[in-house]
């Protein structure tokens, strides 16, 4: 029997949103009412599964940007409307389970 070992991250989430929609890393126009992320982990339109590990709701997003600013200890920035269905605004960073959508 074959087991497969589910792959993830932990670490801290942030919103990102811009007055005027720029162009994303992936060439559209950016939209922050649309369930999409910036990740340096995963390929462009991959769907992920981001969970609040806070009060475990989760939301499935598009990656279409690059971002989830290491540095700053952040594994994924979601866009103004993702992180919203997860977590107030106002809470500014949460800590997340990342994840490929199945």
């Amino acid at each position: 029997m074959r087991h497969l070992l589910a792959l993830f991250i932990i670490g801290l989430a942030s919103w990102y949103s811009y007055e005027e929609g720029p162009i994303t890393a992936n060439g559209e126009k950016w939209d922050p009412e649309g369930l999409t992320c910036a990740s340096y982990d995963y390929p462009f339109n991959t769907y992920l599964k981001v969970t609040n590990l806070d009060n475990s709701k989760s939301i499935v997003v598009r990656v279409n940007d690059r971002g989830g600013y290491k540095k700053l200890g952040r594994v994924i920035d979601l866009s103004q409307e993702s992180f919203r269905r997860i977590a107030p605004l106002e809470e500014g960073l949460v800590r997340v389970k990342v994840e490929e959508a199945k």
